[in-house]
């Protein structure tokens, strides 16, 4: 009998590289949501899964800027050797021979009013609802 071990690939959980991608890119679950019409609750639960269905992941990778590939096959120790070797307001993620650079720079103002419009958005949603409900 061989007392060789042969390695395993890693399976890669699909639902955590989709977090670690999300918060390297200052993206919060409810944010997420919100582009994608789901609930936050609902993001917490596919950041959950070890699978997730292509076309979610794609839905998911383009609401964030990047590709299905790169959330698919993330590695944090290749970010945080990036992040460790680059200027913070230039990360960049690399996926195989591509590499996406990432702008960390955001101007809380804008931040700030998008969050307003979004919040001012869904109250004229609610009024909507309750205006049809009488």
């Amino acid at each position: 009998m061989s007392t060789e071990t042969m390695e395993q690939p890693v399976k890669k959980h699909i639902g955590q590289n989709l977090q670690r991608v999300r918060v390297y890119l200052g993206v919060k679950q409810d944010a997420l949501a919100s582009d994608l019409n789901i609930s936050q609750s609902a993001i917490s639960k596919i950041e959950q899964q070890e699978e997730i269905e292509e076309g979610l992941l794609k839905q998911i990778a383009d609401a964030l800027g990047v590709s299905p590939e790169l959330i698919r096959n993330f590695d944090l120790e290749r970010s945080v050797y990036n992040i460790n070797h680059n200027n913070y307001r230039e990360a960049t993620i690399s996926e195989g021979a591509t590499t996406y650079a990432i702008s960390q720079q955001v101007n809380p103002v804008d931040k700030i009013v998008e969050l307003y419009e979004r919040l001012l958005q869904s109250e004229r949603e609610k009024i909507e609802i309750l205006k049809g409900s009488k």
